[in-house]
């Protein structure tokens, strides 16, 4: 089989992102990372997905973005709730995915693969410029240019992104019909300490809207019934 590199963050996206990529025939080395985020829940939906999904291998690793900050998921500062503010919001982490896509080009290297799976979206999100097309493409050059593997010769690095032209309910109705359980799955940027979601930041926002519009019933456990 094909092998890829997953991103997976243990979210609604990165879960559909997986299904997507074992449906197109590639074995999955799944990539999570421990960067010190507020809603380190989310490793261990990441694992779940991974066992659920039958993925080739899971490597999980520890980084410490808290020592830089700057914004609410890596810093002591409050996640915004119910917030209709314009721009990007303080729940982006600075460099983030430039990072996180870092650690799975050295791990694609390490076992022979050419295609790394990011579960970006462009259309219903929170506005990180780390999401954008133009990025990943920026990045899928990089990659060619800064690596062993790339400069030999050896194969080209494709970055794929099967998800940043779709709204979150089409992504829902995608995960569904690959069989995606999004009930093991985190999205909230605030969650409690069993693991609830809080229901009120951008991102549980977000996934409320998507499951209605997609007309699948939401299966989240939130802190409280609305």
């Amino acid at each position: 089989m094909k092998q890829a590199v997953v991103l997976l963050s243990g979210g609604l996206d990165s879960a559909t992102v997986l299904a997507s990529a074992r449906a197109d025939g590639f074995a999955c080395y799944c990539l999570s990372v421990d960067y010190g985020q507020r809603h380190r829940v989310e490793l261990d939906r990441a694992r779940e997905q991974v066992a659920l999904q039958h993925a080739a291998e899971h490597r999980v690793v520890t980084i410490d973005l808290r020592t830089i900050g700057g914004s609410a998921l890596t810093a002591d500062l409050p996640v915004p709730k119910d917030s209709a503010d314009a721009g990007i919001p303080v729940t982006y982490v600075p460099a983030r995915n430039t990072v996180l896509l870092a650690l799975c080009l050295g791990y694609a290297e390490v076992v022979g693969a050419f295609d790394l799976f990011i579960g970006a979206n462009a259309v219903d999100y929170s506005g990180y410029p780390d999401c954008r097309p133009d990025f990943l493409a920026a990045f899928e050059s990089l990659a060619n240019l800064a690596t062993k593997a790339g400069v030999e010769g050896a194969g080209r690095f494709r970055v794929h992104a099967p998800l940043v032209h779709l709204t979150k309910a089409e992504i829902i109705q995608l995960g569904t019909s690959l069989g995606v359980d999004y009930s093991r799955t985190v999205s909230c940027y605030d969650p409690d300490t069993a693991g609830r979601a809080c229901g009120h930041c951008d991102s549980c926002t977000i996934r409320r809207k998507g499951f209605a519009a997609a007309g699948v019933p939401d299966a989240t456990r939130y802190q409280e019934s609305r």
